[in-house]
């Protein structure tokens, strides 16, 4: 295949390499690589690109893959979680008809801006809808980076995404304006169906195939759900809902994730090309941008009126303080349907692309906002601090192992073979603190980097003579050293690093002693390695001579 400059500057190749070069440079200073896709198709519009026929189709199969995923990690139980999804309803409902209400004031504002003007009740609602979503991809990021997906406002945090990407696809499904066809009474046979989909799920393997099986359920749900007049995403998300018990569904879903992420690419190149990217535009994307902070507060304040610890509903509203790409999706679809005009799009993607940039920031100061005005946020908490660790227990203790994955866990393990009932567990996801305690283990919810966690069993474990440190990242360690310091902890603390440049870290925080994951296991393996060599080589002990009668 023959390449000239002309193909390269104009062909799908051009678009390409000014995604990958925007992506990585936004990757590079902290933010997701969709800001630069959006920088990369505003980049386009300016040089007088429009989006081809071939991109188009990349945003509507990244779309659908989108959805299939969600509903491949969607839980049943979620719904179920009556006070949480009151929180999202309440707080999409307050943010929709305030934005609503800030979009009618920027038109009384800005006076010349054409697409402001005369803006209708549907426009107003469909933009303060579309901004009340937070982001998914931003916040699961994050979470993961920072270990805390399985925190319980990491948990908060995604419980409410969910939610929320439920109402976008209730949303996409009624864009149609279309009733379905009679047909459509025939996908109830889907769900028995679905145990045929496991059987196929089970056995096709970890590679390629199942890669290959998750885009043709997508892609064939999609169609299916078209052929009968709903519109395909919906069915993209029923086929993954109805896979999402089964125990391989997760790793499909993480297997779709670049694949998915892939296709999107489309679409957020699509909208930055998609309207003239002007001083107005970016003037009112400024204006909007502050309502990110109206945003945070609102779930703050939902989240501790319903019963959450103030830390909690200030980490999780934190993590969504900003704008969401399936917002962008909403506005897409409605800018197709006509209720909104095309410009409002490059409006919106400014908007997402600078909240993301304070979210990044802010994420980073989560733990010092709550300390230094721990006493302004308790003002609002409802609730009891975290739940309380029998005195009994911890008097009984010599030592403590804090995180109880699979380090922890085995050192747990370990300690209890040679100590008995003198170690004690912690760990901040309940689930596993519950398993283990139906297996008669001596274990307790908590949070090493949460000072009420410390302010509620500092008194109790001044007399341990070990604290082992298994948390599972840098930051939480460092933050369970500086509570040790301020309770005045005088007994050994030990701690685990995943990296060689975080052992000073850690010995400076003040632990006397630190593990090197790898480090550790590799001098254990090469020590194995050593005894099994040195067995082979050393010689058979002579057999004992034979005496005559």
């Amino acid at each position: 295949m023959e390449l000239g400059w002309a193909d390269i500057a104009t062909g799908e190749i051009g678009w390409i390499t000014l995604s990958f070069l925007f992506g990585f440079l936004a990757s590079r200073t902290g933010l997701p690589p969709l800001v630069g896709y959006l920088v990369a198709g505003f980049s386009l519009n300016l040089m007088g690109f429009s989006g081809s026929e071939a991109l188009e189709k990349l945003s509507d199969v990244g779309i659908t893959l989108l959805l299939f995923t969600i509903g491949l990690k969607l839980n049943p139980r979620v719904l179920a979680n009556a006070p949480v999804v009151a929180i999202t309803l309440l707080h999409t409902t307050g943010v929709t008809l305030a934005l609503g209400a800030v979009v009618l004031l920027l038109g009384a504002v800005f006076t010349t801006v054409s697409y402001l003007q005369g803006s209708g009740l549907s426009t107003v609602l469909v933009i303060g809808f579309a901004l009340s979503f937070s982001s998914t991809v931003f916040v699961v990021k994050t979470l993961q980076e920072n270990e805390e997906v399985n925190a319980s406002h990491g948990q908060l945090a995604m419980t409410i995404l969910i939610i929320q990407d439920i109402l976008a696809v209730i949303f996409l499904a009624a864009s149609t304006g279309k009733l379905p066809t009679v047909w459509a009474v025939f996908l109830v046979l889907l769900i028995p169906l679905r145990r045929l989909f496991a059987f196929v799920l089970q056995r096709v393997g970890h590679s390629e195939l199942l890669i290959l099986y998750g885009l043709f359920l997508a892609l064939g749900g999609a169609e299916l759900f078209e052929l009968v007049g709903i519109k395909g995403d919906l069915g993209a998300l029923v086929i993954g809902m109805l896979l999402s018990p089964f125990p391989k569904a997760g790793e499909m879903a993480k297997s779709m994730y670049s694949l998915k992420d892939l296709f999107l690419v489309g679409f957020f190149l699509g909208i930055g090309m998609s309207g003239y990217l002007s001083v107005d535009t970016a003037l009112v994307a400024l204006a909007l941008v502050p309502m990110v902070f109206l945003k945070s507060a609102l779930f703050f304040l939902l989240m501790v009126w319903f019963g959450k610890r103030a830390r909690t509903s200030l980490f999780a509203s934190i993590y969504m303080t900003n704008f969401s790409e399936f917002g962008l999706i909403v506005a897409a679809i409605s800018a197709k349907n006509g209720w909104i005009g095309e410009q409002w799009l490059v409006v919106l993607a400014i908007a997402l692309s600078l909240s993301f940039a304070i979210a990044a920031v802010i994420n980073r100061y989560d733990d010092p906002l709550y300390r230094r005005f721990k006493a302004f946020w308790m003002r609002f908490q409802r609730t009891d601090g975290p739940p309380p660790v029998p005195v009994e227990d911890l008097c009984a203790a010599r030592i403590a192992v804090f995180g109880l994955g699979r380090i922890g866990a085995s050192t747990y393990e370990r300690v209890h073979e040679r100590y008995g009932g003198q170690v004690i567990g912690f760990d901040f996801d309940r689930e596993t603190v519950e398993k283990l305690r139906g297996e008669g283990r001596r274990v307790f919810a908590g949070d090493p980097s949460d000072p009420d966690f410390w302010d509620s069993i500092g008194d109790n474990i001044r007399h341990l003579d070990v604290i082992l440190l298994a948390v599972p990242n840098l930051k939480a360690s460092l933050d369970a050293l500086k509570e040790l310091e301020n309770i005045g902890f005088a007994g050994k603390t030990i701690a685990i690093a995943r990296y060689p440049e975080e052992n000073a870290k850690l010995l400076a925080a003040g632990a006397q002693e630190v593990y090197c994951i790898y480090q550790e296991a590799g001098i254990g393996f090469a020590d194995s390695v050593a005894e099994v060599l040195e067995r082979e080589e050393s010689p058979a002990p002579a057999a004992p001579a034979r005496t005559q009668d």
